[in-house]
């Protein structure tokens, strides 16, 4: 598992750099099969953005969250791509179940 994290015009601290680390760590031990993670993190406005793509069970997976703190818009995105890799992995299980 690798995780590429990418600041456009947006210094990424090494604060912001362990926080991801941490969040991104408890999805890969939740969901082993992870390949990479790609995280582009950019302020809009005065909004911080967060945008990810990772690679699961040979999908591609996408998501991306706006919050006032970029700790917050991290936190979302984990949040979303759980919840999408969850989906998937559900639907990975029902099309096993209806084929036999």
């Amino acid at each position: 598992m690798q995780l590429n994290l990418t600041g456009k015009n947006f210094q990424i601290t090494p604060a912001i750099k362990t926080h991801s680390e941490e969040k991104f760590n408890q999805l890969f031990k939740r969901y082993t099969p992870v390949n990479n993670v790609h995280v582009v993190l950019h302020i809009e406005n005065m909004d911080h953005c967060a945008e990810g793509t990772l690679h699961f069970h040979g999908t591609e997976i996408h998501a991306a969250s706006k919050a006032s703190d970029m700790y917050i818009a991290i936190n979302e995105l984990v949040d979303k791509l759980s919840d999408q890799m969850h989906k998937h992995k559900e639907k990975m299980i029902d099309s096993h179940r209806h084929s036999s």
